[in-house]
């Protein structure tokens, strides 16, 4: 196989860009660097693409090597054909090699197998070929007769033969290819309850859909319950289809051998190719969901990190509890922790009215602008007390409610303890709620992506390919943002390009004993920082107080030349960020391709040059939809059918968005009522963190379950 060939079809991308882009990643490059800086050699494929691209690339070179291993493992049994080996070679699914392999493979003791240690093997092949003959099958089959090799009768000796026969036939890639598209078209799932419980699986107890149709999200809830011994699970498949073109590709009209063939085609089938055929495609259906729902979990992820900081404020973190009190961390617009308390406002002790007072010394105090509530346990009492609060304060104050997934694994970490050493346990989680609303993307990357809450069976899937993926995100974005060199914590450093967890710490170190970062050179005298990472990682890497504008751009040193050579074109000696930008209006009446070779770059990293000398410090977060600011608080038995409301986007799975709409309990706008046009997937129409009006449709009490629609809300 052409591996540049495969990808430029399968990709639409051309030959020239795949190639450049394989010796980019050959050569050590991140996905990140690649994708921002190396524009010119990919044809400006993006970081999506590109994670894409690697995948892609794995797989078909994993699949090139496994080639060439069957090839040499079956010519080492001599067995190897032209024919053969071109089928193996022009095979372009591991499934495929696997099934030409199969025959080959070496198998634990069969029936068939015992049958050819009794010499049975010429028989079965006597059979399978169906030569005519004048003798009936009793004579042919007597011949075979052996009472030593355990051959009594010449029954005993068909019998062993069709056992051979049977394995050939399962072992037939043609014959599997066909059977397992036929199950996959036309067969369907079904399960059943093991159990008459009410349960979560109750809607499967007696199910079925066809294999081809069943959506991702249903084949890991099957698989859940199936786990979880609540529900049996069996793919029904075409059996006369594939029982009659078995028979079509095997059977010579009105043979002597007919019947004892038909027979050892059903038992092939029934005992050997569809036990394994259907493991085969609940394996491929049970991948497929697994890649589908970490996609989704990823690009809630995604979402969820860029949200906006809400920057220079004092911020209060409220992390609620019953029995241990409410704790609060006050922070100011810097994240740094100034104050700390606990209040009891929430049942059993239900000291409402000191809590309020505490709380209201806390804020003027410090002059707190805004709350953020954390959504966990209690957080339905303790969003009234603030509601209360905001009422009787004379005074500009917000509450936010805030995912508080992951804040407990945080206050418990290692981290949080180097971070907060002289800080009690249970008061870091509010240090954890507040600053992920100053800075979501600073504060998430301290979590394990797979705590933070957004995902859809993530303990379903493979923790590997999860966490890969989910780190993927997070390196994209936080490389997407930039990072402050002389502010940034090792968590946050580690996901930037190029640096790994003992040069971000050495950064760190470095910044601790020598002061601020004066300029991006300064990072090449950090301990393991060589050139190569230098180049990976410094155009991420921002550094507001260098005496160069660059140092504060997502320019890239590489770059600093041509930066300096448009703006000595455009005239601009002065490096104000005024002056500069007043110099740049003049690029509109310039032609782009010649202002490129003069400068000595391509005319995407011009572009870039100028828009991040547009804005330096620039923080593509600030483009994004600010969180809703509450003042008061709504519950449940508050909503009415019909009622339209304002609410943030929490979660997105494959069947509709969980929207936040104030009352504690997220609503859900099932896939159906996203749009009055047709939505082939949610996240098409919403992303987690976007500002929706919705529509309620129903009020579920006892189930806690709200039905939203988006449909025709203007």
């Amino acid at each position: 196989m052409d591996i540049v060939t495969a990808l430029s079809q399968e990709l639409n991308i051309k030959p020239w860009q795949v190639k450049n882009t394989i010796d980019l990643i050959d050569a050590g490059n991140t996905i990140p660097f690649i994708a921002r800086y190396r524009k010119e050699q990919t044809g400006e494929l993006s970081d999506i693409q590109l994670r894409e691209f690697g995948e892609r690339l794995q797989y078909l070179r994993n699949l090139e090597n496994r080639k060439a291993e069957v090839i040499k493992l079956i010519d080492e049994q001599g067995k190897l054909t032209d024919e053969l080996k071109a089928k193996i070679e022009a095979a372009k699914v591991l499934q495929e090699v696997e099934d030409l392999y199969r025959p080959y493979r070496p198998k634990k003791r069969t029936r068939a197998s015992i049958a050819k240690e009794k010499g049975l093997e010429p028989l079965a092949m006597l059979i399978y070929e169906q030569k005519e003959s004048d003798r009936s099958l009793e004579e042919i089959a007597s011949d075979y007769i052996n009472a030593e090799l355990g051959v009594e009768t010449w029954e005993d000796a068909v019998k062993g033969a069709m056992d051979i026969i049977a394995e050939d036939i399962s072992d037939n890639a043609d014959y599997r290819k066909f059977i397992r598209e036929l199950t996959f078209n036309f067969g369907i799932i079904g399960t059943k309850g093991l159990t008459d419980e009410k349960s979560e699986y109750q809607m499967y107890y007696d199910f079925a859909e066809p294999v081809k149709k069943i959506p991702s999200h249903r084949v890991l809830a099957i698989n859940r319950g199936e786990k979880e011994k609540m529900l049996s699970v069996k793919i029904d498949a075409p059996v006369d289809r594939i029982i009659a073109k078995l028979e079509a590709n095997i059977l010579v009209n009105n043979s002597l051998y007919d019947n004892i063939l038909k027979d050892t085609i059903k038992d092939s089938y029934e005992r050997l190719i569809a036990p394994s055929i259907e493991r085969e495609i609940r394996n491929e259906l049970t991948e497929k969901a697994e890649d589908q729902a970490i996609k989704v979990f990823a690009a809630n992820l995604k979402s969820l990190l860029l949200q906006p900081p809400i920057k220079g404020k004092n911020v209060m973190g409220f992390d609620p509890a019953y029995r241990t009190g409410c704790k609060i961390a006050i922070l100011d617009d810097t994240g740094k922790l100034l104050d700390t308390t606990t209040v009891y406002a929430t049942p059993p002790q239900n000291k409402i009215e000191e809590s309020k007072e505490e709380l209201k010394k806390l804020i003027e105090k410090y002059n707190v602008e805004i709350i953020s509530l954390g959504n966990g346990t209690a957080s339905r009492e303790s969003e009234r007390l603030c509601a209360e609060i905001i009422k009787e304060m004379d005074r500009p104050l917000h509450y936010i409610v805030v995912n508080e997934a992951g804040a407990s694994v945080y206050s418990a970490s290692e981290l949080a303890a180097k971070e907060y050493p002289d800080v009690n346990v249970s008061l870091r989680g509010a240090i954890s709620i507040g600053r992920r609303l100053q800075d979501p993307l600073a504060e998430l990357v301290k979590i394990d992506p797979k705590s933070i809450g957004v995902g859809q069976y993530q303990h379903d899937v493979s923790q590997k390919k999860l966490s890969e993926a989910l780190n993927a995100v997070v390196e994209d974005c936080v490389n997407s943002v930039g990072v402050d060199l002389n502010t940034a914590t090792p968590s946050l450093l580690q996901y930037v390009s190029g640096i790994n967890s003992a040069v971000a710490k050495n950064i760190v170190a470095y910044r601790e004993e020598n002061g601020k970062f004066k300029n991006r050179k300064e990072l090449l005298k950090v301990k393991k920082l060589g050139e190569k990472v230098f180049e990976q990682c410094a155009g991420f890497l921002r550094i507001p107080e260098s005496d160069n504008i660059l140092d504060n751009t997502a320019v890239h040193p590489e770059s600093y030349d041509a930066a300096e050579k448009l703006l000595v074109k455009l005239g601009c000696n002065n490096k104000e960020t005024k002056a500069i930008a007043e110099a740049l209006n003049m690029i509109k009446l310039m032609d782009m391709e010649k202002l490129s070779q003069e400068i000595g770059v391509g005319v995407p990293t011009l572009k870039d040059i100028i828009k991040e000398l547009q804005k330096p410090g620039r923080d593509p977060r600030d483009e994004m939809p600010k969180p809703i600011f509450h003042t008061d608080v709504l519950e449940m038995k508050d909503l009415k059918t019909g009622m339209i409301l304002t609410g943030t986007v929490r979660n997105v799975a494959d069947f509709g968005a969980f929207v936040d709409i104030g009352v504690h309990q997220d609503g859900l706008v099932h896939i159906s009522g996203l749009s009055d046009n047709f939505v082939k997937h949610p996240m098409d129409v919403v992303q987690v963190g976007d500002i929706v009006k919705v529509k309620v449709l129903d009020v579920d009490m006892d189930r806690s379950r709200i039905s939203l629609s988006m449909k025709g809300i203007i």
